[in-house]
């Protein structure tokens, strides 16, 4: 079976912004935020459909940053999953993560690997051109304060 998701790489103040949810196998992990395509659906509106729900937060969209391919087990079942990424920056904080999510919190760049232990997660983390840490997402009204 084939799955295409959609997902966002939410950078501000040098902090990403994960989710915390239980995958398949039971266990808690730390993540970025994804879902999977709806009918009709584009990609980049998926991201930020996903990203919305997932964390509460409308973003805009910086850049791609391509995509994750792996494989996993869905009961006796493999699923072979692709998941486009964006580079996002946060522009409003609209309400609560949904239910699916245990919680969300802010990591500092250099404390990430600390969280992330899923291979593909971590090699997403190479694709974030190291410029964008320092420039435009700096300073947002979401992390209290002024764009530059």
């Amino acid at each position: 079976m084939k799955e295409i998701s959609a997902g966002g790489v939410i950078l501000v103040d040098r902090k990403i912004l994960l989710v915390k949810v239980k995958n398949l196998s039971g266990k808690i992990v730390w993540t970025f935020p994804k879902g999977h395509i709806e009918k009709g659906e584009t990609i980049t509106a998926t991201a930020k459909r996903e990203v919305l729900e997932e964390t509460g937060y409308k973003c805009e969209i910086i850049k791609s940053l391509g995509e994750t391919k792996y494989n996993f087990y869905r009961g006796t079942k493999i699923v072979y999953k692709k998941v486009e990424w964006f580079l996002m920056k946060p522009i409003e904080k609209l309400g609560k993560h949904d239910d699916e999510i245990i919680t969300t919190r802010w990591i500092r760049i250099n404390e990430l690997t600390k969280y992330l232990k899923y291979k593909s997660d971590l090699e997403l983390l190479e694709k974030i051109p190291k410029k964008s840490f320092c420039r435009l997402w700096r300073a947002s009204p979401i992390m209290g304060g002024n764009r530059k």
